[in-house]
């Protein structure tokens, strides 16, 4: 049963009779967003996809416990990685493709009737971020033909205290980032690389803000800041609970009215 519940959340393991029907009665569609790029030499290229549908997973769950049905699309795998330039496996787009992606994927969805969608993000490069907030700021202002978006955004200060002081410093691939995939996706985690690496306390976002470009800039010669070895899975169900919640939490406020009928 529990496998059926999982399947059934996700549109890309529907049939199209299957998607026809949930499309129409979902309230809720989420989209993850993730990147294709460096995570230290301890994990995958994918970890940003991974946190993208480990949260969008758990919002929806979370969402199905307080009697609101969601469904998830497939993850957008590839970000703005400008950070990552210099080493291998990068697959980074130009902000401007970025933008036409989630438009078109937003314009087919409001075509087969979604009203709600919301942007479930993991990768944190600002320029990213950026290209989110536009778009669902275009479509602050709609009417009921169009869909409404909008953006479970972590970064701001409300969401990032709860995180903790290594998001709150700016961690890739350290303790918060490798705690999650942990949590996640155990087997593509280098176990034995994680134990032997140093902690590399850079301060991602102080550098990020005193113009730095890049992460061999800055220093992090091996595309990581922060410290992987004392990372825990259980520490990842924890981050993992709080991004879901924070997801549910910026549903409940755009859409008040999924969850009065429910509480009534």
């Amino acid at each position: 049963m529990l496998w059926h519940r999982t399947i059934m959340i996700e549109l890309s393991k529907l049939t199209w009779p299957e998607a026809a029907a949930l499309l129409r009665a979902e309230a809720i569609v989420i989209v993850p967003v993730g990147s294709t790029e460096p995570h230290g030499p301890h994990l995958t290229l994918d970890t940003d996809v991974t946190i993208a549908l480990a949260q969008s997973r758990r919002a929806a769950e979370l969402l199905a416990e307080a009697g609101v049905s969601a469904l998830l699309t497939p993850p957008v795998n590839y970000g703005v990685t400008n950070f990552a330039d210099g080493f291998a496996g990068r697959l980074s787009i130009q902000p401007a493709t970025l933008w036409a992606v989630l438009e078109d994927l937003i314009e087919s969805l409001q075509q087969q009737g979604v009203r709600r969608i919301v942007l479930s993000n993991g990768h944190l490069e600002p320029e990213h971020v950026a290209v989110l907030r536009g778009v669902c700021l275009d479509h602050a202002h709609i009417t009921s033909e169009k869909a409404k978006v909008i953006f479970a955004d972590n970064t701001r200060r409300k969401w990032a205290a709860e995180l903790g002081a290594d998001f709150l410093r700016g961690d890739h691939a350290g303790c918060y980032e490798t705690s999650i995939a942990l949590a996640a996706d155990r087997p593509a985690v280098r176990d034995e690389v994680r134990a032997s690496l140093a902690p590399v306390d850079i301060g991602l976002v102080d550098a990020i803000k005193a113009g730095g470009k890049g992460f061999k800039q800055i220093g992090a010669d091996h595309a990581y800041c922060g410290d992987p070895a004392r990372a825990s899975a259980a520490q990842g169900r924890e981050l993992v609970d709080k991004l879901g919640a924070m997801v549910v939490a910026h549903v409940r406020e755009s859409w008040p009215e999924l969850f009065a009928a429910q509480e009534s």
